[in-house]
């Protein structure tokens, strides 16, 4: 499917699954769709299922915006806490689009429990509350392990799935130009069809040695493999060592909850020199989860990370991880927000863009993991292997007789379906609908009487005027704009959509 096409199906509302190989543009497409979107009056919750990638697109993740958090499920009580919750409520039904990129990554039952707040804070039982849902990424990459389980949670078996049946919009065009041959490589792998002269492309870069002043990131298939390997780097260094402990509050299970959530080490140990990556959100201090620098010294006993690509420098301060319940806090952790980065682990390098990257696949050990290490980098000439064994350029048989049933699909949809128009030049702004404003006027001078309140305290003419513009049909929509909360919605709803019925036109 082109662009194009995919654009159309997205601006006709219609949920869907956009997908294709590494430079099919998936990123450029979303990046047209949310502009457009927006230009057309619509609030687009931008998310993705981890902090790297929310930075990717200048979003927050899902976690995040859907205020569930770090729960492994949702309780009664926690359904209870979101109901009760006016900013929450106000967020669900101010938002027409939730789009969620890298899918891949998300647990099924994370994309069941956002389905079900949905319905419950927006008060419909369609699939995510009525919300048009896009959802982008590459099922080929590896996606999320449930825990105390060696079973892949994958999300398009989850039942939000299968009950929202997004459309597929599958990227066939090619727009990236730069790779040297890496994305022929790996799109031959998801066709199943590599060929010797690509396992010759591969082994020429095994042994190949980066520039001794090229910043690598390394990359390992397992966390022991980081461990040693950073240990040994700051070993390395000479200077003084930089011990931090997680301190915590609350019931062990609880805190227990939060550490397998949290990618800061317990005890953290760090010298001038050491090379670390962000492991949490906070733009405000100049960070985000992904980050990556190098300690430049200590002030006042906390260190200061220079950044990479830039001069800036950051001193860090704990960051706290809260688990909250029914309004409370129940447990937290706080810790330095980082951790040794000379190598991480494949698994956790997804969502990264690398310019280069040292990478050893000979203890590759699931299919899927080679594919996720190199469609991290963006060149042939930024790959430097270290080894590689028979399972790295495997993929899972599942998602293989998936994709051909994403292709066909796609292709089935793009056979009916256009290209979407240029975007047209500035349109003329739209007037609020002046048989309603009227209306709207006089039934607030009525109310105002009867209940012998002032106007403005029952809406500002700003108000009537945006609800004349936007003429919402339901609660959910009248909740949705500024100047309505729930308790204003309850009082004045009814009056104001059995107006807005009678006199539009």
């Amino acid at each position: 499917m082109r662009q194009a096409q995919a654009l159309t199906v997205m601006l006709n509302g219609s949920s869907v699954f956009l997908t294709g190989a590494p430079g099919a543009g998936k990123t450029y497409l979303l990046n047209e769709f949310i502009s457009r979107a927006r230009d057309a009056g619509k609030t687009v919750a931008v998310t993705a299922s981890t902090g790297i990638a929310a930075t990717h697109i200048g979003g927050t993740t899902i976690h995040s915006w859907s205020g569930l958090g770090i729960r492994d499920r949702l309780e009664e009580r926690d359904k209870r806490a979101l109901a009760a919750n006016p900013k929450l409520i106000k967020r669900y039904n101010a938002t027409d689009v939730l789009v969620i990129d890298e899918v891949s990554m998300l647990h099924g039952q994370r994309l069941d429990m956002v389905n079900e707040a949905s319905k419950l804070l927006r008060r419909s039982r369609e699939p995510f509350g009525g919300l048009q849902v896009v959802l982008v990424g590459d099922l080929f990459q590896l996606p999320p392990v449930s825990r105390g389980s060696s079973d892949f949670d994958f999300v398009h078996q989850s039942a939000a799935w299968e009950e929202l049946s997004p459309k597929i919009c599958y990227l066939t065009e090619q727009h990236r130009q730069t790779s040297g041959g890496l994305l022929d490589f790996l799109e031959a792998m998801r066709r199943g069809d590599l060929q010797d002269f690509h396992h010759e492309l591969l082994q020429e870069r095994i042994g190949a040695q980066p520039n001794p002043d090229q910043p690598v990131t390394k990359l390992y298939a397992h966390n022991i493999d980081i461990d040693t390997i950073n240990q040994k780097h700051l070993a390395d260094i000479s200077g003084q060592v930089h011990r931090y402990e997680m301190q915590v509050k609350g019931r062990e299970a609880k805190v227990e909850q939060i550490r397998r959530s949290v990618l800061a080490p317990e005890v953290l140990e760090l010298k001038a020199g050491a090379e670390v990556m962000f492991v949490a959100n906070n733009p405000s201090a100049g960070y985000v989860n992904g980050s990556r620098g190098q300690i430049t010294g200590f002030e006042d006993g906390q260190p200061v990370v220079k950044i990479n690509g830039g001069s800036r420098r950051i001193k860090v301060s704990e960051h706290d991880w809260k688990l909250e319940e029914d309004g409370k806090v129940r447990a937290e952790v706080s810790q330095l927000p980082l951790r040794l980065a000379w190598a991480i682990t494949i698994h956790k390098s997804q969502g990264m863009s690398l310019d280069s990257a040292e990478i050893d696949l000979s203890r590759s050990f699931t299919p899927g993991m080679g594919y996720v290490a190199l469609s991290r980098v963006r060149s042939l000439n930024g790959l430097y292997l270290r080894g590689i064994n028979g399972m790295a350029l495997q993929l899972h048989p599942q998602i293989h007789d998936l994709d051909d049933l994403l292709r066909q699909a796609s292709a089935e949809l793009a056979a009916v379906t256009a290209d979407a128009p240029a975007q047209a030049d500035e349109p003329a702004a739209a007037q609020p609908d002046s048989q309603v404003l009227s209306a709207l006027k006089a039934w607030r001078l009525q109310r105002a009487n009867a209940d012998n309140l002032p106007a403005y305290v029952i809406a500002h003419d700003s108000v009537l005027e945006l609800v004349a513009l936007k003429l919402p049909a339901t609660a959910g929509q009248l909740l949705a704009l500024k100047g309505f909360g729930p308790a204003k919605v309850d009082k004045y709803g009814a009056d104001i959509l059995q107006l807005i019925t009678k006199h539009s036109a």
